[in-house]
């Protein structure tokens, strides 16, 4: 891991991202870049010439902001870069990542309020849904980002398969023993233990050849996969939960995007999504 994105809004949840992608760039010796939007795109593109003068207020104004930010005990010794756009974030945000060649976007939610019934963290959501980089959603201020217990949600596809080989890669640079979780759901999407079994095999043999695997592998029933996940998660005490998303919802019963967006949304814990 060399190359950390973290997009800020100056919120208090910008600024858990931020702290913990610092606790990841001197683990791993990476670079940090920092990237504001101010998404004006739409409204300046109505009279360009009038906004000018407010435009470059704007500007000034967002400069001020993250270099006030920025100033965090935390960072110090640090490369980091700082980026002013004014696109739309989760448009903007592929651009830069792929520009960057950057290994992980780490973004602070506070996700779905339950008081306030409506989703809050709707720029977080189609990060986690069109990201082509790795995006690690942070809710909480981390303390250390100790991250020992991995739960890894996966239906053994074989269209999660590279997706899986390229999560692997980066969950074993972060630390921690990895769990393959999959959850059978009754009704429709139901699979009987055999079935399973040879969707496991098949699926950890075209992964990697190792078959040993199948001793970090647990298989649970529940009613919904972001329940089964969530309350498999609560229950080893897990330190970070992952799994992929085709992008969109209704291709897949268990790699939809709308579950990993609800996981981004309801999980206190960290979550960390990968687009197949």
């Amino acid at each position: 891991m060399k190359k950390i994105i973290v997009p800020v809004d100056f919120s208090k949840y910008s600024e858990y991202a931020l702290e913990a992608s610092a606790i990841l760039a001197r683990k791993h010796n990476a670079e940090i870049t920092v990237l504001h939007m101010l998404e004006l795109s739409d409204y300046i593109s109505q009279s360009q010439a009038s906004r000018n003068n407010e435009m470059m207020f704007m500007l000034a104004l967002a400069n001020k902001k993250i270099k006030e930010f920025l100033n965090k005990d935390y960072l110090k010794d640090l490369a980091i870069a700082a980026v002013i756009k004014h696109d739309k974030v989760f448009k903007e945000l592929g651009k830069v990542s792929e520009e960057l060649n950057a290994d992980l976007i780490i973004m602070g939610s506070h996700g779905l309020s339950d008081h306030e019934g409506v989703l809050t963290g709707s720029n977080t959501e189609k990060v986690v849904r069109y990201s082509e980089t790795p995006v690690l959603v942070i809710k909480t201020k981390p303390e250390n980002l100790s991250i020992d217990r991995i739960v890894y949600g996966t239906d053994f596809s074989e269209q999660s398969i590279p997706s899986f080989r390229k999560a692997s890669g980066l969950l074993e640079s972060l630390g921690g023993e990895i769990t393959l979780l999959h959850i059978n759901l009754p009704y429709g999407h139901f699979d009987s233990s055999d079935e399973i079994e040879a969707k496991m095999n098949n699926f950890l043999e075209k992964a990697d050849g190792d078959l040993s695997k199948k001793d970090k592998v647990v298989i649970r029933a529940d009613y919904t996969v972001e329940a089964g996940i969530l309350n498999y998660a609560e229950k080893i005490n897990a330190d970070l939960v992952a799994m992929n998303t085709h992008g969109r919802t209704g291709l897949s019963h268990f790699l939809s995007g709308s579950i990993s967006e609800d996981l981004a949304n309801h999980a206190n814990l960290p979550v960390l999504v990968f687009k197949l």
